[in-house]
């Protein structure tokens, strides 16, 4: 942690904030608290602006050439499954979907939009690693229905997708603010990736209807479609990730709720 003593000082009490990279800790200093992480995206400035991820407090390069960022460290919870069918979800979510400036920032970073073919050629290569997935009916069922379902899952109206909306990435502070955090995976997509997710994992079939009201969509057979053909594609993903890291518990039950998902009627 040489770099946090070089940005910070010695007197601020470091401890690591888990995730992925290993790349990111809590500090504390009296009553100052912030978040850091190095070499987050640029995207990270926008999303503060914007008011969705926590504010941004400053943003310094070392000599090597990495980017710390720094910010507010704010008391609250991850949000409980029962919590993702409130209006404050719906609300934040369609302000990120709507949101000209994070598209425009996802441009100037370069990202390429995600289609629905590269996602397809994305599992094949995925599954490639894997013989046994290869050959279960259930993954030959649904990569069948994926390209069968091409064409008519095509939209254009490509926004700002978070790509991982799992509750634990919401953050609801003490003073009630609402924030989706983690956006290293967000892409330039089809909106029906973050809702198709929300809903089937978080919200009852007989409240889709109201849920996508208070987000300010109107229901369609064409976005019912859309949403099961990326909850499909997102569960066979993870499969393959969890075949990965070896956690049989974890396959059984996306290979179940796979099955669930080929035998529900569109």
């Amino acid at each position: 942690m040489n770099w946090l003593e070089y940005v910070l000082g010695n007197e601020w009490i470091i401890s690591p904030a888990g995730g992925a990279t290993g790349d990111a800790y809590y500090a504390q200093h009296d009553d100052r608290k912030l978040f850091l992480k190095r070499n987050s995206s640029p995207f990270l400035a926008v999303l503060s602006a914007e008011g969705i991820v926590p504010k941004l407090v400053w943003t310094r390069r070392l000599e090597n050439g990495d980017v710390i960022t720094a910010q507010h460290w704010l008391n609250g919870r991850e949000l409980k499954p029962i919590d993702m069918s409130g209006n404050n979800v719906a609300e934040l979510l369609h302000k990120i979907h709507h949101s000209q400036e994070l598209l425009n920032m996802l441009k100037r970073l370069g990202k390429i939009p995600l289609t629905p073919e590269e996602i397809i050629q994305d599992l094949k290569n995925a599954l490639l690693t894997f013989d046994h997935l290869t050959n279960m009916p259930e993954i030959e069922q649904a990569i069948k229905m994926l390209e069968d379902d091409l064409e008519q899952v095509q939209y254009n109206d490509l926004v700002v997708c978070h790509c991982d909306i799992n509750h634990n990435n919401w953050l609801l502070t003490d003073s009630n603010q609402l924030f989706l955090i983690d956006w290293d995976g967000a892409m330039i997509a089809d909106p029906a990736i973050d809702i198709g997710m929300l809903l089937y994992w978080y919200i009852s079939e007989d409240k889709w209807i109201e849920w996508l009201k208070g987000y300010g969509i109107e229901p369609s057979e064409h976005l019912f479609r859309r949403m099961k053909w990326y909850v499909l594609s997102q569960t066979i993903m993870q499969i393959c990730w969890y075949t990965t890291k070896n956690s049989d518990k974890e396959i059984k039950h996306w290979i179940q709720y796979l099955h669930h998902l080929l035998n529900k009627p569109s």
